[in-house]
């Protein structure tokens, strides 16, 4: 659906671009263009996946040893 944003009699342009800015925020445009930019096969998910959650198990792992140093 579009993003529009109505520009009232004595508002100003930098409101208008205030307002279109926050839409486009709130329903989360950009990351779905970001998202859409380049076509991605299911294996190139599945590895961005894993490694995510492996990154995620080395940040907890570095902590634990770092929490366990003190």
């Amino acid at each position: 659906m579009p993003v529009t944003v109505k520009a009232k009699k004595d508002e100003s342009t930098d409101s208008v671009i205030r307002k279109f800015k926050k839409k486009v925020l709130i329903e989360d445009i950009l990351t779905e263009v970001r998202k859409r930019e380049f076509h991605s096969t299911p294996s190139m998910i599945r590895k961005e996946k894993n490694n995510e959650i492996r990154r995620k198990k080395y940040v907890d792992r570095m902590q634990r040893a770092k929490a366990n140093k003190k």
